[in-house]
């Protein structure tokens, strides 16, 4: 089991920025991709980005591109998402999750159905 908890969450206002953090224990945390997704009110939770175990490979929502950064110390067992130029349409309950690709070919995935661990969320709201 990888236990996930989320921080750094909180109201500001647009053009800010926000650093979100996903502190993770259980299982060794190198062997796991981390993801992050959104969930606006009444909206289907989407994909925001993911990063490999080591590091060296991400991917984020068109959304995002360019104004969030995912990152990881395995040392802190510790994933991030430093979000800038914040609008009122990132407002959502942002979750971190993970899923264990020591097996697979592949090292990161968008996809909410293959991660295995989630977080509870931490909620960002972004005033105009």
């Amino acid at each position: 089991q990888v236990q996930l908890v989320e921080s750094g969450g909180g109201l500001v206002q647009a053009g800010d920025s926000l650093r979100l953090a996903c502190a993770a224990s259980g299982r060794t945390f190198s062997n796991y991709c981390m993801g992050w997704f959104r969930q606006a009110p009444g909206e289907e939770r989407e994909f925001v980005a993911t990063i490999s175990w080591n590091g060296d490979t991400t991917y984020y929502a068109d959304s995002v591109q360019g104004r969030f950064t995912i990152s990881r110390d395995n040392a802190k067992n510790t994933a991030y998402l430093q979000m800038k130029s914040l609008n009122p349409e990132d407002t959502a309950v942002y979750y971190c999750a993970a899923v264990d690709t020591r097996s697979s070919i592949v090292t990161v995935t968008t996809r909410a159905d293959e991660y295995d661990y989630w977080g509870q969320g931490t909620q960002v709201t972004v005033s105009s």
